[in-house]
């Protein structure tokens, strides 16, 4: 064990620990999640804090020997070393100080080790003095977030364009099997399985440019602001330089704030990402929830479709497959709306010149990417690859519904198609027959009226 200390007091550490005395007391202080930081969240404050260190290397400030240690120990852990080193629970109080020192202790014995020193001499290389130089949790922190979450919108985004190519195919694949459409769950009009399917990459796309838009949103950073956005104890080439290093290492258009205060003590930019984040549960709720609708049954549902069976269904009904697919997609997504709701009271929870809940905003926002992006990719992996049509049963409903005497409309009327819809729902005879029957129309003229080109494209047939 070795022994360090702060204000309030001396606590041991276990030598082969490289975080420090402020570490320890956030481990004693808060046992909330049972859960440790993102990875990437970590990766992504390493990244802020490289890019501090170069900045006051580059202004003079920073001694290079202690500079270049401490970069190279950011680079470390941004090649994803030392991990392990991040105990403290990401839900916690001090708006990230904990985070924050965990990383400057982190970044600091293993800089000390670099340079042949003990850990915890942080007379040579300390934590506040030279790791955290020209900063302070509340600019390095939600820098830290909004990097890391452009970093795995990429993730998300791919996921969500591996759904909405997957479903186009289904959609050139599915387009010439005809299916009965549906409003209020009740029969409609016609559609092709094929417009189902691309009605769904449609507005998985949409999804995608929202997120995009909303990551843009976040990329006006408050670097250099320091506790309260003025700029106390960072010089204004570190603030320019700062931004500069941090594009240069994470590839992304960061660019400092024209107002730092704004930046340091609103996160609305955060409401943005999540309520994009979301959306796209809601589009993917619905979608998944229609699959679940269109392979009921198998036997007494709507039996249109029939997913891949991934495991058995029940502990006691014997032969029972159960759409977990689906159900895990509605989940996932479930989740997401939850923690919508806590990034949106932790957004209007700020007072004054922080708001210091940004801990549940990275816990929440990191968590919902990670959801859709598995739940995404997941969808496709083990439903849509397997993904059958019934095109039998597809054909069976369309042939037993009243619905298609809509199209009919233009040549018949209104009334008159309303009588025929009368007696077909009477008779619990199909539409079709009843025509022939009464000889409104010849067989020749319905299969013209009601092909599936006709009843699924604009215009009407003469």
């Amino acid at each position: 064990m070795r022994k360090e200390h702060d204000f309030l007091g001396e606590i041991e550490i276990p030598d082969e620990a490289y975080y420090g005395v402020q570490t320890m007391r956030a481990i004693e202080n808060f046992t909330i999640t049972g859960r440790r930081l993102d990875e990437d969240l970590i990766k992504s404050l390493a990244k802020v804090k490289k890019a501090a260190a170069q900045a006051n290397m580059e202004t003079g400030r920073l001694d290079r020997k202690i500079g270049n240690a401490l970069v190279q120990a950011a680079e470390e852990i941004i090649d994803g070393e030392f991990i392990d080193q991040f105990p403290v629970d990401p839900i916690q109080g001090g708006a990230g100080t904990s985070i924050n020192m965990n990383m400057n202790e982190v970044l600091c014995n293993r800089a000390l080790e670099i340079i042949g020193e003990a850990k915890g001499r942080y007379d040579i290389i300390s934590p506040n003095n030279h790791a955290n130089m020209a900063q302070s949790t509340n600019d390095s922190f939600p820098t830290a977030i909004k990097v890391c979450l452009t970093y795995k919108s990429h993730n998300v985004t791919s996921a969500l364009e591996y759904l909405a190519r997957a479903l186009e195919d289904k959609a050139e694949e599915y387009k010439d099997i005809l299916k009965m459409g549906r409003t209020h769950l009740q029969d409609a009009v016609p559609i092709t399985l094929g417009q189902e399917m691309g009605s769904y990459a449609s507005a998985i796309r949409r999804s995608i440019r929202r997120i995009e838009w909303a990551i843009d949103s976040i990329r006006l950073i408050n670097m250099g602001g320091t506790a309260v956005g003025t700029g106390l104890n960072a010089e204004p080439a570190y603030i320019k330089i700062v931004a500069r290093k941090l594009r240069e290492i994470t590839g992304e258009n960061f660019e400092t704030s024209t107002n730092i205060i704004d930046a340091t003590n609103n996160t609305d930019g955060f409401v943005d990402v999540s309520s994009a984040l979301k959306n796209t549960a809601l589009v993917l709720i619905k979608m998944a929830n229609d699959f679940r609708l269109m392979a009921s049954g198998p036997r007494c549902g709507l039996n249109e479709i029939f997913l891949p069976k991934r495991q058995p269904g029940s502990s006691i009904m014997p032969g029972k497959v159960n759409p977990v697919i689906a159900e895990v997609m509605d989940q996932a997504c479930y989740q997401v709306i939850g923690n919508d709701l806590a990034v949106t009271l932790g957004v209007e929870n700020g007072q004054f010149e922080l708001n210091v809940m940004e801990p549940i905003m990275a816990y929440n926002l990191c968590s919902s990417m990670n959801y859709l992006a598995n739940a995404s990719r997941t969808f496709v992996d083990k439903l849509l690859v397997g993904l059958e049509p019934n095109r039998e049963q597809c054909q069976k409903w369309l042939d037993s519904s009243v619905g298609v005497v809509t199209a009919l409309l233009p040549h018949l009327g209104y009334e008159q198609c309303s009588m025929l819809a009368k007696e077909a729902y009477a008779t619990r005879r199909p539409i079709r027959e009843i025509i022939l029957e009464k000889g409104i129309l010849t067989e020749e003229q319905l299969k013209v009226l009601m092909s599936p080109e006709k009843m699924t494209r604009p215009g009407i047939t003469n």
